[in-house]
């Protein structure tokens, strides 16, 4: 996980210099920590299910015998099934993570490629109207995304 003085070093530490109108903020390269969190206590949730599953086999067949087995199935199944739901879940909030990484790089290119585009246009003063959303979006401090 990053730390807090890991952000604020990351964005005092000098970026290398790239074409005119490149500009990346610091929040666009963080890390999201918090669906990072929940993906991990997804996962490790659907671990102790399963590890709740095998000591309730466990405590079935030693209690019971093999007169538990029906209701073992049961219970395992519904436990299996939630498990695979939690895991999946996890995977889904690291997947919404590694997506916004890709829209966050998409704009950056295409704000570089809209920059060379000017410069060999021969418009650099050209600063085009910014829907409110994006001035928006600009306006934030870094790591409020």
């Amino acid at each position: 996980m990053v730390t807090p003085t890991e952000v604020e070093r990351r964005q005092d530490e000098p970026q290398a210099p790239g074409p005119a109108g490149s500009r990346v903020r610091g929040a666009d390269l963080e890390p999201h920590a918090g669906l990072r969190y929940i993906a991990r206590l997804f996962k490790v949730l659907a671990v102790l299910l399963m590890l709740l599953l095998v000591a309730e086999v466990v405590m079935g067949l030693v209690q019971q015998g093999a007169a538990a087995l029906p209701e073992l199935l049961v219970e395992a199944t519904r436990l299996v099934v939630f498990a695979a739901l939690l895991w999946a879940a996890g995977d889904i909030a690291l997947m919404m993570i590694e997506s916004n990484h890709d829209l966050r790089a998409t704009r950056i290119l295409l704000g570089r490629i809209s920059a060379q585009t000017r410069r060999i246009s021969g418009n650099a003063d050209f600063e085009p109207d910014l829907p409110p959303a994006r001035e928006r979006l600009e306006e934030r401090p870094p790591g409020t995304d």
